[in-house]
């Protein structure tokens, strides 16, 4: 059996193609992880500061003085 170069030249570039292109979505793909990851840690930074702001206020009210 013969095998048929164009053929495998034809297949080839069809496989780069394909590649390029499965690269292409692979760059897409991680620039969007990257930017939830981005977004996931400043949500925990804000999380983090709203805490130790409602810890100030808390321990704010707990020296007050009672009315009376």
């Amino acid at each position: 059996m013969a095998i048929d170069v164009e053929s495998l030249r034809s297949e080839r570039e069809r496989l780069k193609t394909t590649l390029r292109e499965l690269e292409s979505e692979q760059r897409k793909l991680e620039s969007e992880l990257k930017g939830l990851r981005q977004r996931e840690i400043q949500t925990k930074r804000t999380i983090e500061a709203l805490t130790t702001m409602i810890d100030i206020n808390d321990t704010r009210e707990e020296k007050k003085p009672e009315p009376g």
